[in-house]
């Protein structure tokens, strides 16, 4: 399974997303993580690149309702609509509703356990094939 790992936007912190991916890497999954400070744009054309089965989406920044959405559209754009979207950071609880109604399938806030990271995104990709 592949996942790419990205920080959107002008968000600088990425411990969180690099725990993620190394705990995403222990279990198996191929992982790749775009560094900080991607556009949208940058985030898209990564992921048509290495066509992943997940999209992890992080930040910090509370940009997500103007970021996320534009990656999402992106990857709608450029034929990757069935990429499962997760979403993990500081994000509150109204604006993750609206997230979940552009397509993110799950978020994950600041200690969530990797443990729930990892089935959500192992189910996530047998429900669509991966």
């Amino acid at each position: 399974m592949r996942v790419l790992i990205a920080k959107v936007g002008l968000d600088g912190h990425d411990r969180g997303a690099k725990v993620v991916a190394r705990a995403l890497r222990e279990v198996g999954m191929e992982v790749s993580y775009t560094g900080i400070r991607q556009t949208p744009q940058e985030v898209v054309e990564r992921a048509v690149r290495e066509r992943p089965d997940v999209v992890g989406l992080s930040i910090l920044s509370s940009a997500h309702m103007e970021l996320f959405p534009r990656v999402i559209e992106g990857l709608h754009e450029r034929g990757l609509g069935d990429v499962v979207i997760v979403a993990g950071g500081i994000i509150p609880e109204a604006d993750a509703a609206r997230l979940r109604e552009h397509g993110v399938g799950a978020i994950f806030g600041p200690g969530s356990s990797l443990k729930a990271i990892v089935e959500f995104i192992e189910q996530a990709a047998q429900q669509q094939g991966g």
